[in-house]
């Protein structure tokens, strides 16, 4: 299926999870029958989530438990991206993530890897893991960080993302992370090499303007910013003189994208 949006072809989209399909235990509403008539319309899909304080599949078992049926073929997590870079290059880290995510990285761990990955950590980031990591840098460790978002929402307001502690270890080191999570142009390519697609095929739907619509554009993909989840009230003039467009919600996404 093609669908033409500002005459540009869209042949696939990419979906933020949390925001955009769910807020902690509830749906958004109009977001499952919006997916619904996505996958209805034959669009090849693929999530992307900088979720990393969670596995893969607790992912998707919460996702399942909300009535979204996700393959894990379509679901990219920077866990996902760093075990397939590290793997790649040959090499061997370090962590700084939360303890539930330390499965996603067997096999390459090693106490001296000359790789530091930071996850979002959340009540683990105490000082002394965070210093450990510091003196890793110092001793010429790689900075590998699964993400730069600044905040995320949750049910019961806005809370830290991992974009302020790896901004805390670049500062205090000198060096500058790699980033292996949105807003990573190689990790939106990933997803749409997958589909088999160009990246101005391909249009991106999310809730954090920066990760996910700036983010998007910058690595040549189309974008669509949408007013639920982490969205606050001016993020669309940031959006100005880029030819991004904002909506309500997924539902006034799919409505527009589907309206030919």
């Amino acid at each position: 299926m093609r669908a033409i949006l500002g005459g540009m072809k869209i042949r696939g989209v990419l979906l933020d999870l949390s925001g955009v399909l769910y807020l902690a235990d509830r749906v958004v509403p109009g977001a499952p029958e919006a997916l619904a008539r996505l996958r209805g319309a034959g669009l090849p899909l693929r999530f992307l989530s900088n979720m990393t304080r969670y596995p893969a599949a607790r992912v998707r078992e919460h996702l399942a438990g909300l009535g979204y049926r996700i393959g894990a073929e379509e679901l990219f997590t920077p866990p996902r991206a760093v075990r397939g870079w590290l793997q790649a290059e040959g090499r061997r880290c370090r962590l700084l993530v939360h303890p539930r995510l330390e499965g996603e990285f067997e096999g390459l761990v090693d106490p001296a890897g000359d790789v530091l990955v930071v996850g979002d950590a959340a009540e683990t980031f105490t000082y002394e893991r965070l210093n450990t990591a510091f003196r890793a840098l110092m001793d010429g460790a790689e900075l590998v960080a699964m993400g730069d978002n600044r905040y995320f929402r949750e049910p019961d307001g806005l809370s830290l993302d991992i974009g302020p502690f790896v901004h805390a270890l670049e500062y205090a080191s000198g060096r500058q992370a790699r980033i292996l999570g949105k807003p990573a142009a190689g990790f939106f390519h990933l997803a749409v090499a997958d589909m088999g697609l160009a990246p101005d095929e391909v249009l991106m739907v999310g809730d954090d303007v920066e990760s996910d619509v700036l983010g998007a554009l910058e690595a040549g993909l189309q974008a669509a910013l949408v007013r639920t989840g982490k969205y606050r009230p001016g993020d669309e003039q940031r959006l100005a003189g880029t030819p991004a467009w904002v909506a309500d919600d997924l539902a006034a996404v799919v409505d527009r994208l589907l309206e030919d």
